[in-house]
């Protein structure tokens, strides 16, 4: 039996981004999924324009806005329909366009249509046995499964706060959003009861696709535990009605659903993990896109050299390879990120609208870097603190955890 070099599980955006790469590296590579790797990715996938123009890859966009809005008012004045805006392209990725770019990059790589159910280190090696009976035996594990990924050993926490939303790609009695507008978070609570402001709070974030079709999604940015599927599409619905909206027709249902603040992977395993299943979901916005195309192509060159020394055991590969995704700075960041998401699952309503209202008054540099996770520790602690000096006393007494 050949050992393999890397053994890859999964056949998603973040399996096949750092298979891409990885190919590139002259390694025997294999991937496991009970999915092809060519097989339609099911979630839109939205990001930054800048995210792809600064690799080269803006031409994978399906759609791309420059009129991006969000609304943080209360709904019942003039002054609460006034948006905000942000003045900074977003797009859509095209998931075929994506997928099979991927795909090309990693030519040369077979993916067995299988399950993985046990992995142990054996004599320096990984042997995966899957469902199948097959056994492999590689010198590195990779899991980029997703979040629920079994091999990747973490802290157990209780509470796992979860991100979901409900979406319909469709045609409407009349349009949910402006010709030629992308609105990232419409927080008007004027559809909702008082109880329900109450409840954990929802937004709606939204797209014109044209040709009189719309995305509309009804999104819950974290809490625990999470809203139930049920429960966004029936907000979705009672927003639309609010505006004297109907559904006429529906091509995509959406539905989302996972971890925001997933503990980071402890870094002495020796399986390695990536996307999901590394933690690499950004705490404070959701999104990994971005992430995973920036953080790929370094881990698959450090992997090379590392696996150029014959000796090293799964467990030293893993190591070095988790040392490399979540070094100091990274993972520095992520505990802020975590430290705010926390204090904004506590706030109510009407004090996190207040929140982003004043998130967005930031410099577009600085609240960019912000949601896409590219700010350097110190301008990250800089940001915060200027975030935390401006904002209303209700939001800074938040964030101190004062009622």
């Amino acid at each position: 039996m050949k050992i393999i070099d890397i053994l890859i599980l999964g056949s998603g955006p973040a399996a096949l981004c750092l298979a891409s790469e990885l190919a590139k590296q002259n390694l025997y590579i294999k991937g496991i999924s009970t999915k092809a790797p060519n097989e339609k990715w099911e979630n839109t996938y939205g990001i930054w324009a800048s995210e792809l123009e600064e690799l080269g890859l803006e031409s994978l966009l399906s759609h791309r806005w420059s009129k991006t809005v969000s609304f943080f008012g209360n709904g019942e004045t003039e002054k609460g329909n006034i948006p905000t805006n942000h003045k900074y392209d977003y797009g859509l990725i095209n998931q075929e366009a994506f997928q099979n770019e991927l795909l090309n990059k990693c030519n040369g790589i077979e993916w067995l249509n299988d399950t993985a159910k046990e992995i142990s280190e054996k004599n320096n090696l990984s042997e995966v046995v899957c469902l199948s009976g097959i056994r492999l035996k590689a010198r590195l594990v990779i899991d980029a499964s997703g979040h629920k990924s079994n091999f990747v050993k973490r802290p157990a926490k209780n509470a796992i706060a979860q991100q979901a939303a409900y979406g319909i790609v469709g045609k409407f009695s009349s349009p949910p959003v402006k010709e030629d507008h992308f609105v990232l978070m419409d927080f008007r609570p004027d559809h909702l009861n008082h109880q329900e402001q109450l409840s954990s709070p929802s937004f709606l974030y939204a797209m014109d696709l044209g040709n009189e079709t719309f995305f509309v999604e009804e999104t819950s940015l974290a809490s625990y535990p999470a809203l139930s599927q049920d429960d966004l599409r029936k907000r979705l619905f009672i927003r639309l009605k609010n505006k004297g909206i109907k559904v006429k027709e529906v091509f995509h249902e959406e539905n989302c659903l996972f971890p925001m603040n997933l503990p980071l992977p402890f870094k002495k395993q020796f399986v390695l993990g990536f996307g999901g299943a590394a933690s690499m979901v950004h705490p404070a916005s959701g999104y990994m896109i971005g992430s995973l195309l920036r953080r790929a192509p370094l881990l698959a060159e450090k992997l090379a050299i590392f696996l150029k020394e014959p000796n090293l055991s799964s467990l030293e590969l893993a190591t070095r390879g988790w040392r490399v995704l979540w070094p100091y700075e990274l993972t520095q960041r992520h505990k802020l990120y975590q430290y705010g998401l926390n204090r904004l699952m506590s706030f109510d309503e009407s004090r996190l609208r207040s929140f982003f209202s004043n998130f967005f008054k930031l410099s577009t540099k600085e609240w960019v870097g912000f949601l896409t996770n590219t700010l350097p520790l110190p301008k990250l602690i800089y940001v915060m603190t200027k975030m935390f000096i401006n904002s209303p006393l209700k939001v800074k007494l938040g964030m101190l955890n004062i009622k």
